[in-house]
């Protein structure tokens, strides 16, 4: 691939002024081969297995950043999912896996690791069950450990057993972390249509049908996405979304030619380049920020949804133009806590709980870093999930809830998280209940298009 000296130039502008990066250099790594009954030789196997393969993930990435200059913010892991590779364990409780993930993923020195998870849309396995149970001692217990639950498909319906379940484990989860605002909540996913070759967190594993060993990256950009929109003279809508996919070609030919070089050095398969603007809570570096650009007051006002769906189209067309190997999430993130635009809106009114799952129908992920009050029932929080869920299965479409229902805290209060994860306000749930619809159980049957071939 050629580069010109003035695409060159434009990069360092970028990186310097408006906040580009590579927000991740995730590597997958495949522990089907790890599986023994005995927990103690299984947590051996993966301790082994990871401290190989991601030995000098850390130290390639350093020189890979320092070659070209463009800042790589997380070095992480993701695996094959625990349930599965834990299946024949009959143990009560997986903690001992998970603190086995953290202490590789500490020795190796890499950001999180991911793939304490389980994909149970059709219905749960006692490995399964023994796993999500394990949810919030593990979160509790370790320090870069995160987790992930699929419990819909478009192809398979909605699990509503274990969309009820994934209600009790988050309350469970912000409980046992209570000391430090439920943060363990930040590190827990609940999934529809979860892809196999996300590499963001916290919802990234390493699909079953995925090599021995894949690097995948992340690149983040709204901050250049925002000072583009910015630039332009009284624009269409047309003009914009040109203008924005022009961007988002930009931002991929740089991801790639990093995440190939990863790859080279460390001997493993270049997986996908998943080109979402994932937000920052720095100033300007803002999915929210970007819609208003458009000509929105506040984001969250009349129109949100249709400019985010510009938005999101656009940044996919960009990318896909710009490599084959795009995957992952791919689009805009609307991460409440982790957008200073976001935090804005929702702090001056114009973002609702429902605005937000509004919005969710049009971008990559779904409701992302929502702190809610502390005394929400797990009925409340399984009725979010369920209605999350029913818009990725009848759309097609990833999508997910990362919720935190903030011990001891209101409507109007703040979490404190730091670092990336930003600073969280407490939002409203409607007070009428779900708990009887949630009780009943059962699946909720895939649309019919899920027959179409």
């Amino acid at each position: 691939m050629f580069i010109h000296l003035e695409e060159i130039v434009e990069t360092i502008k970028m990186v310097t002024n408006e906040n580009l990066d590579i927000r991740t250099v995730t590597m997958g790594i495949s522990l089907r081969d790890c599986s023994n009954p005995d927990i103690d030789i299984l947590n051996e196997n993966i301790y082994n297995k990871i401290t190989t393969y991601a030995r000098d993930l850390v130290k390639t990435t350093d020189e890979v950043e320092n070659l070209y200059g463009i800042p790589i913010i997380n070095k992480r892991i993701s695996v094959t999912p625990i349930a599965v590779v834990a299946e024949s364990c009959d143990v009560p409780d997986l903690t001992s896996v998970a603190m086995t993930l953290d202490r590789a993923a500490e020795d190796v020195g890499i950001d999180f690791i991911g793939g304490f998870s389980a994909l149970v849309q059709k219905g749960m396995t006692p490995g399964d069950m023994r796993l999500i149970q394990s949810i919030p001692k593990s979160l509790s217990s370790t320090k870069k450990v995160c987790s992930s639950v699929n419990v819909a498909t478009t192809k398979a319906g909605i699990n509503m057993d274990a969309v009820a379940l994934m209600g009790r484990i988050v309350k469970e989860t912000a409980e046992m972390t209570r000391d430090q605002g439920g943060i363990g909540c930040a590190k827990l996913v609940v999934f529809a249509n979860a892809p196999d070759d996300n590499p963001f967190m916290a919802g990234a594993f390493h699909g079953i049908g995925e090599p021995e060993c894949t690097i995948n990256v992340g690149v983040s950009g709204p901050g250049v996405v925002n000072s583009a929109v910015r630039a332009l003279e009284d624009p269409s809508l047309g003009d914009i979304s040109e203008c924005i996919k022009k961007t988002a070609f930009k931002i991929t030919r740089m991801g790639e030619v990093i995440g190939k070089e990863v790859a080279k050095r460390l001997d493993a398969n270049f997986g996908v380049l998943d080109l979402s603007l994932a937000p920052t809570p720095a100033i300007g570096d803002s999915v929210a920020s970007i819609l208003e650009a458009m000509g929105l007051e506040s984001c969250g006002t009349h129109g949100t949804t249709a400019a985010l769906a510009l938005l999101n189209d656009a940044v996919k067309k960009g990318g896909a133009m710009a490599s084959s190997s795009v995957g992952g999430l791919s689009g805009a993130f609307i991460p409440v806590s982790e957008d200073e635009g976001m935090i804005r809106a929702v702090r001056r009114g114009s973002l609702s709980l429902d605005k937000l799952e509004a919005m969710t129908s049009v971008c990559s992920v779904g409701l992302d870093m929502i702190a809610v009050p502390g005394d929400t029932p797990a009925s409340t929080i399984s009725a979010i999930i369920a209605d999350e869920m029913a818009i990725g299965m009848v759309n097609k479409k990833t999508t997910a809830v990362r919720i935190i229902p903030a011990p001891g805290k209101v409507v109007g209060d703040t979490l404190e998280f730091g670092g990336l994860l930003g600073t969280a306000p407490v939002m409203a749930v409607n007070g009428f209940s779900s708990e009887k619809f949630i009780g009943r159980g059962g699946r909720i049957p895939a649309p019919i298009h899920a027959l179409t071939n």
